[in-house]
């Protein structure tokens, strides 16, 4: 248990909670479900029960109910990947975007990707948003269009210089419609690829696949971008060997093709007293290749692998909005959201009746941005459920060797019958029991990041 110094400072109510939880008979299985989850800051309640009967015999192998359990409940971890939500589940999930990463890259034979995927070629690019009026910033100069030299954490820094003549609407609407950009990208890099190759879009599919995993970040300004690591692979995915002609050049030279290319353009149309706006990327675009750890040069597989990781876990409210769905314009000021941030929202409630099928105000939260924050395409790595699947089986089966139970895969005769009735019952903590799972979030985390610390020094890895 963490020192009681850290509960100093907590008001009376919380307090006192926090004495009847680590009071109750029941504080130490409570514990050992919290820790189960991680820590999870808003856990699911479950009420119901589970019975394991020997199929023949009809013995009963194994009972259980919550009604023995701390508040006649079971608390599973929420699994939400906001970090500003949950940072347990946060956690668990950029550990998991981590590693689904970097199998498409350095390769894991546990996730059927071969170490041959390191031979294939593979860069890091970055597509950002075109400016919509200039904004404070930290140029290589040093001092902003202002005349300020902004500090790192200064507060003005992504804000426009004069918000009266900030294009609101068009940021709000690039993030919008930043998810077909991306599928507009895509579909037009493989055409830029073919035609470097002197291939048809079909003898492309017979020769090559483009691959790629991308994660979406949202900058000072509150236009998103995108981060990706994009790959050149053999036409059966990562375990066949591209073609020859394939090079990071070429696929770097098709990546800005296909940036610049008309096709990669959305037009909206004028509507209301909105004029057509033609959307696009930015014109800065960072195309880095990818190196093995033992390279040493250039940007490197770990690198890239937990800069991804990292803002899978982060969405629009880095940017000082809500990390919610917004019911009134009220709430903004109730919830101090800073004034550029309010101007882009205001700007999702002002066009949402002009554009509904975009859903703006559903989005306002968001800054418009309604696409999913991590993708990938079908054949670059494994996925997000068969990691989190192989980390529920592998916790099944420690849970059947402690109890003495079969193993319910490898029961050829089907032996084994399982019963089950199970409840939604709630979620979250009262103020003491959050007080308290905040803290064993916090010693879990130490000890992952003391255990990777003395990984990582055995193993001469400076990251």
């Amino acid at each position: 248990m963490t020192d009681t110094a850290t509960f100093a400072g907590l008001d009376p109510v919380t307090f006192s909670d926090l004495l009847r939880v680590a009071g109750s008979p029941g504080f130490d299985r409570w514990q050992d479900q919290i820790r189960r989850t991680g820590g999870c800051a808003n856990p699911i309640h479950l009420t119901g029960w589970t019975v394991t009967k020997d199929k023949a015999t009809g013995e009963v192998l194994h009972r259980y109910s919550t009604e023995d359990e701390p508040g006649g409940r079971l608390r599973l971890a929420c699994g939400n990947r906001r970090a500003s939500r949950c940072p347990a589940c946060a956690w668990m999930y950029a550990a998991d975007t981590y590693h689904l990463i970097r199998a498409g890259l350095a390769g894991d034979q546990d996730k059927d990707v071969p170490a041959t995927v390191r031979e294939h070629p593979r860069v890091f690019a970055t597509l950002t948003a075109p400016s919509f009026g200039p904004v404070h910033n930290r140029p290589d100069t040093g001092r902003c269009r202002c005349g300020t030299r902004h500090a790192p954490d200064d507060d003005t820094l992504g804000t426009p210089l004069n918000p009266d003549t900030y294009d609101y609407a068009c940021s709000v609407l690039f993030n919008n419609y930043a998810g077909h950009l991306w599928q507009r990208f895509t579909n037009r890099l493989r055409r830029e690829i073919a035609a470097r190759a002197g291939l048809t879009q079909r003898e492309l599919k017979e020769a090559a696949r483009v691959s790629y995993g991308k994660v979406a970040e949202f900058q000072k300004r509150g236009a998103v971008h995108f981060h990706a690591v994009i790959r050149l692979d053999g036409p059966d995915g990562p375990e066949d060997p591209p073609p020859a002609w394939a090079t990071v050049q070429l696929l770097t030279d098709a990546i800005r093709a296909a940036v610049a290319h008309p096709y990669t353009t959305i037009t909206v149309p004028a509507a209301a007293d909105q004029p057509t706006r033609t959307l696009r990327w930015g014109a800065q675009i960072d195309i880095r290749p990818i190196r093995a750890f033992e390279a040493g040069t250039d940007i490197t597989e770990q690198a890239v692998a937990s800069y991804v990781a990292k803002y899978a876990t982060k969405a629009a409210e880095t940017t000082g909005t809500l990390d919610r769905r917004i019911g009134e314009l009220s709430e903004l000021d109730r919830h101090q959201v800073p004034e550029h941030a309010q101007r882009l929202i205001r700007a999702c409630k002002e066009l949402d009746p002009i554009y509904p099928d975009r859903r703006l105000w559903a989005w306002a939260h968001m800054l418009g941005f309604r696409g999913h924050f991590s993708t990938k395409s079908r054949r670059y790595s494994t996925t997000l459920g068969a990691l989190r699947q192989i980390r529920a089986d592998y916790r099944a089966a420690q849970q059947r060797e402690a109890l003495g139970l079969p193993d319910l895969e490898h029961d050829q005769d089907d032996t084994v019958l399982v019963l089950a009735d199970w409840q939604y019952a709630g979620h979250g903590h009262s103020p003491g029991e959050s007080v308290l799972a905040a803290s064993i979030a916090r010693d879990l985390q130490l000890n992952r990041e003391t255990a990777r610390a003395a990984l990582l020094a055995m193993e001469g890895d400076p990251t």
